[in-house]
């Protein structure tokens, strides 16, 4: 039994999907065979097309298309379809897997087939030939598809499958790459020597006819189908790919690029054979051959092509780095037994060992041992970071010193790494608004430049009075077709988004959508939220100030003779052992970092929104607000100014009483992080205004924000109305990007025109914003709006490349320079000047790859 569902069927019927509780799902699909902007709109059409199809948007630097679809109605097989019925293809690859216990062929034949993104399955001789879009299937939901229809992956292959890796789409189009090179070089083989012997026959033919000595290998009667011989393999062969486009786009009456090239090169070709035929009967029609010139279009059309798909291959170096993290295989026990096992083998609750200098292999929590590890490539921060039992590890983080064991709770699509790849490859298929002006201009270009040619032909024909300008006409027409290049159009924008977010991630700093990297980069406002943002996140004691009071000393043996700090910070931290608050934590840290031994504490009472009640060593202790002193008839005036002092200076301090006597204040604060106040000059140097948002009262707020530098600020707001703040500067006009790490974030977040969240807060917050920072480190906003502008003066300056090449470049293929300078654009210079102009701007994008905050 075989289920075929590959790109061999013509108009599908049906394929089976596996039920989900969400109809909607969505797949990418690599993509072969576009070379510009506009087929880029033909393909996203032909899958628009597609019934169930809800979205489908095509990136012409990653050569993807990215599909939303109803999963009741729509079929992948649906898709493949409708991109090949446009013109183009999808990249597929193979998969051989032995299996065992394979009884039921026909139930694991359907098992497999019905996962989206496998296109043909057939079990032969154990062996489960399975053809797969690479990237829309993993090898671990094969495994499990395969062990539900009661079948076993055979170990040796699960050998096989560890060795070959886990990007099977760059393999694919590797492979696709060297037929590329190989088309290039056997065109190189026939074109070089034609183009040497054309070129030296109309070199040396003045110089040397008038004496008859014309060397017999460029004037005889088979030169001329020597030509033809060496034309025809590249205009079929190498060319191929072209007219095929060219015929499909027409078909569709959709003309894009490879229409320019077939119809420039066919002319050349096919007059050429005209003309030589013509002689074969008597009929003299012109001098000169143009077999060279189609040869020669399309041979440096395929060199530019090639340099092009090298150039946007390191586009994604860091995405690829990315995913080379994870390691092929992990040394896991089960049953008491080591054994190494391919990564995709994992289960979630295997232990698993990694020795020093291992990588780890998937997300989890430390069971045994302590380490440090290396987790610079996935947060940007260069600091190893002690691992301890109960601590949580990242797969692809690199351990540095000891050896530990851990459980594996996260695996395959789900671990952290595999959800950064999939972030950043999400925000590059994605369209940015300024691409839309390519896109709109790609729409008629080809139109547009086919009719400069049509009347270019026709006025060079009816205008030039020299017998030549028939050849004239068709050469001048041809450089028109040939030197228009809307791939250059098509590449502005994508190739700078792909190098962009790549590098953001090595920095760090993960955005979601090319939307997002463009609106960063016209933000002039930042709010930054207090509590965790631009502090800590969690409360610390600043100062202690304690009354000298000999009392506190009774009961301490001599021998000890403790110091009145020592023994105030003892009874403080004792008596709020038992407290929950964050504060009384705070304070029971401090008092152990200081080797403070606490002391037993009884008749504890937690007085709520005011402080706490209890007894050490006989000693009646209260700590909290002036409220409570108040109400307990504590007199505080000898500290009232210090407290006052305190609570300017942003902290919260806090009475302790003894026995009914004041005793001393401790403050707390939730102190600000080191960067802090760097972030916000920073941010004022890129003339950004900066606010802050903060629950506390002005007092205290205005203080923060003096420690910060920062001149506006909201204070006293309320969790629910973070997002009315960002609303109300956004009704003034302001582009806004609003900074957060809490639950109650998020609103805000969403709300902002970019929401930017801390990796060290809440999923909930992460998920609301735009682009997350891994490190939690403040000055990732810098870096964030620094590779915005980097981003956008690239992605402006490949569109003046663009657009001035083809605005200078079509009249002076028309002829503007001949009426003056004599000068008529070869059509081979023409492919020459094409070629570079793709090149010039993914490389223009490459140098984003050297982008460094500043």
């Amino acid at each position: 039994m075989t289920i075929h569902n590959g790109p061999g069927v013509r108009r599908p019927s049906s394929v089976i999907l596996l039920s989900t509780e969400m109809a909607s799902e969505q797949i990418v699909l690599p993509i072969k065979g576009m070379t510009c902007a506009s087929c880029v709109a033909h393909v996203e059409h032909g899958l628009q097309d597609t019934p169930g199809v809800e979205t489908a948007t095509v990136n012409l630097a990653t050569e993807r298309a990215t599909v939303k679809f109803d999963a009741q109605t729509a079929t992948v097989r649906d898709m493949v379809w409708h991109v090949q019925d446009a013109g183009y293809d999808v990249l597929t690859d193979h998969v051989d897997l032995k299996i065992e216990n394979a009884d039921a062929a026909g139930a694991l034949e359907k098992t497999v087939g019905a996962i989206p993104g496998v296109l043909h399955v057939e079990l032969a001789d154990s062996i489960l030939k399975i053809e797969i879009i690479p990237g829309a299937v993993t090898i671990a939901e094969l495994r499990a598809a395969i062990e539900h229809a009661g079948g076993r992956i055979a170990e040796s292959t699960q050998d096989e499958i560890a060795a070959q890796g886990t990007d099977r789409e760059a393999a694919a189009r590797q492979r696709e790459l060297k037929r590329e090179q190989r088309d290039l070089i056997i065109g190189l083989v026939f074109t070089i020597p034609l183009f040497l012997l054309s070129m030296g026959r109309d070199l040396i033919h003045g110089v040397l006819l008038r004496h008859d000595v014309l060397p017999w290998l460029f004037e005889n009667a088979y030169t001329d189908w020597i030509l033809l011989a060496l034309a025809a393999p590249v205009y079929f062969y190498v060319g191929r790919a072209y007219h095929r486009g060219a015929l499909a786009a027409l078909r569709h009456r959709a003309p894009n690029m490879d229409v320019l090239i077939s119809l420039g090169t066919s002319a050349a070709f096919w007059y050429s054979v005209f003309i030589l035929l013509a002689e074969q009967f008597n009929f003299y029609l012109g001098a000169h051959l143009y077999f060279e010139t189609a040869a020669v279009i399309i041979t440096l059309i395929k060199v530019g092509k090639y340099l092009e798909a090298r150039a946007k291959g390191a586009t994604s170096t860091a995405i690829k780095k990315l995913m080379n993290l994870t390691p092929k295989t992990a040394r896991v026990v089960r049953n008491g037994t080591e054994s190494e096992i391919a990564v995709d083998a994992v289960r979630v609750g295997d232990v698993i060992v990694v020795r020093p200098g291992e990588r780890v292999a998937v997300d989890g929590v430390v069971l045994g041992g302590a380490s440090s590890v290396d987790e610079s490539m996935l947060t940007g921060e260069s600091a190893p970071v002690e691992k301890n039992i109960g601590d949580r590890v990242l797969g692809g983080t690199v351990n540095k010193t000891g050896a530990f064991t851990f459980e594996a709770r996260k695996i395959g699509k789900e671990t952290a790494l595999a959800q950064i790849v999939k972030l950043v490859e999400n925000a590059q298929t994605t369209k940015a608004p300024i691409q839309k002006v390519a896109d709109q201009i790609s729409a008629i270009f080809v139109p547009i430049v086919l009719g400069i040619a049509a009347l270019t032909f026709v006025a060079w024909f009816v205008l030039d009075p020299s017998p030549a300008k028939f050849t004239n006409a068709l050469t001048a027409a041809i450089s028109v077709l040939i030197i228009a290049c809307p791939c250059a159009l098509g590449l502005a924008t994508p190739t700078a988004i792909m190098v962009s977010t790549g590098k953001g991630a090595e920095l760090g700093v993960l955005i979601r959508s090319s939307e997002a990297l463009e609106t960063t980069d016209k933000l002039n406002t930042v709010v930054l939220d207090k509590t965790g943002t631009l502090t800590q996140g969690k409360p610390t004691v600043t100062d202690v100030l304690e009354i000298q009071d000999q009392r506190l000393a009774i009961g301490a043996e001599p021998s000890q003779a403790p110091s009145s700090k020592l023994q105030f910070l003892k009874l403080v931290a004792s008596a709020e052992k038992f407290g929950e608050h964050p504060v009384a934590q705070a304070i029971v840290e401090y008092a152990n970092a200081q080797g403070i031994s606490l002391a037993p504490a009884v008749e504890f009472q937690a007085l709520a929104g005011q402080g706490i009640r209890a007894r050490v060593d006989s000693f009646d202790v209260l700590i909290g607000n002036s409220k409570l002193m108040v109400d307990e008839k504590v007199n505080t005036r000898t500290l009232d100014k210090r407290a006052q002092k305190l609570a300017d200076e942003g902290k919260t301090p806090m009475f302790v009483a003894i026995d009914g006597h004041v005793a001393g204040i401790l403050a707390v604060a939730d102190t600000l992080k080191p960067e802090a106040r760097e972030t916000v000059q920073a941010l004022e140097q890129m003339s950004v205004q900066v606010y802050m948002l903060t629950g506390d009262n002005k007092r205290t707020a205005s203080a923060i924000a003096k420690q910060l530098g920062i001149k506006n600020y909201f204070a006293q707001v309320l969790p629910e109305n973070k997002e009315q703040k960002v609303r109300e500067l956004q009704a003034q006009g302001k582009r806004v990007a609003m900074v957060g790490d809490g639950i109650n974030d998020a609103p805000a977040l969403a709300a902002a025109d970019v929401g930017i969240a801390l990796g060290t807060g809440t999923d909930v917050a992460m998920e609301a914003a735009d682009i997350t920072l891994m490190r939690g480190d403040l000055r990732g906003i810098i870096t964030a709006l620094q590779l915005a502008r980097a981003t956008l003066r690239t992605i402006h300056r490949n569109y003046f490349w663009a657009f001035a090449y083809n605005v200078a470049g079509i009249p002076i293929a028309a002829g503007l320079l001949y009426p003056w300078f004599g000068i008529l654009l070869s059509p081979m210079i023409a492919a020459g000047a094409m070629a570079f102009s793709s090149i010039f701007v993914v490389t223009n994008s490459l140098r984003l790859n050297n982008f460094r905050a500043h």
